[in-house]
């Protein structure tokens, strides 16, 4: 059977944004902050240009704590930057409309940030150099307000049409199935719980390895799509049995507790309508045809 969306009757609108500087919150411990087993460390996070790093790189390993592939974008006014954070989906076009780099084309990733406030957007690496802090990117956003027939208690969530048509769920026996290249347990999911899940992101925690492993959550690379077991995100990321949701991998790894590759939802059931289908090479870069 075919699956049917509301799409052709989604609104296309644009949002922007400006390349935003990398920063640290004021707290007095900072600019250190403490890794799982308590030792102080120092390194880049969210935020500005991140020129050697990109969708399709592993997710581990970097000297980073939750660091954004590619270009992160804010809009100055809180009201602004939340319409931007919330309209914004995975698999936009985007486009730079003032600097060096003007007319460059990039495509959306991913949503995070301290407080779920920056957008990330993928753009070649050999156009990277042509960008400064503060250029503006205008996105096409269009996606939220999509919708399947046949299954009410399912949303869409910063999932463009375009990546939903190269996802190709299918649908058997009464559910849908979702290709993806790992299932994570709720046990493993840490920060971000309790939060929105209109934009920002939802960590794996890395501190036991071992179990990591025993996942196979071990070689995951940033754009891979992954399945959230026993996870409601309708509204706020939480536990509950039988629920499942779909997320892309949108950052890397941290050494803080709790933390980890950061997700960005695209699909969420409260009732287990959603079945995953493990296959390889469910990555952005595959799926949006991405230029690294």
């Amino acid at each position: 059977m075919q699956v049917e969306t509301n799409q052709d009757r989604l609104v296309a609108v644009s949002v922007a944004g400006n390349i935003v500087h990398p920063s640290f919150p004021g707290l007095p411990a900072e600019p250190y902050r403490l890794a799982a087993d308590g030792t102080p460390f120092l390194l880049p996070t969210f935020g500005g240009i991140v020129y050697n790093i990109s969708v399709g790189d592993s997710a581990y390993g970097w000297l980073a704590d939750c660091v954004h592939p590619g270009v992160s974008i804010h809009y100055g006014a809180e009201l602004g930057n939340r319409g931007l954070n919330v309209f914004a989906c995975v698999g936009n076009d985007a486009i730079v409309m003032t600097g060096e780099g003007k007319g460059t084309r990039g495509v959306v990733t991913g949503k995070s940030g301290r407080f779920s406030e920056q957008v990330i957007v993928h753009f070649p690496k050999k156009t990277r150099p042509l960008f400064a802090v503060g250029d503006k990117i205008v996105i096409r956003a269009q996606g939220v307000g999509m919708a399947i027939e046949g299954f009410p208690n399912m949303r869409l969530k910063s999932l463009s049409p375009k990546l939903f048509a190269a996802l190709a769920p299918t649908l058997a026996g009464g559910k849908l199935q979702v290709p993806v290249v790992a299932s994570i347990p709720a046990h493993l999911l840490g920060a971000g719980a309790g939060l929105t899940s209109e934009g920002g992101s939802l960590h794996i925690q890395t501190t036991d390895k071992d179990a990591l492993r025993g996942a196979g959550l071990d070689t995951l690379k940033l754009g891979d799509v992954v399945a959230l077991l026993d996870y409601d995100s309708r509204y706020s990321h939480g536990y509950l049995r039988g629920a499942v949701g779909i997320a892309v991998v949108g950052q890397t790894d941290g050494p803080r507790a709790g933390y980890g590759p950061g997700m960005t939802l695209l699909m969420t059931d409260s009732g287990g309508a959603i079945e995953p289908v493990i296959k390889a090479d469910m990555n952005l870069v595959s799926l949006l045809g991405l230029e690294s």
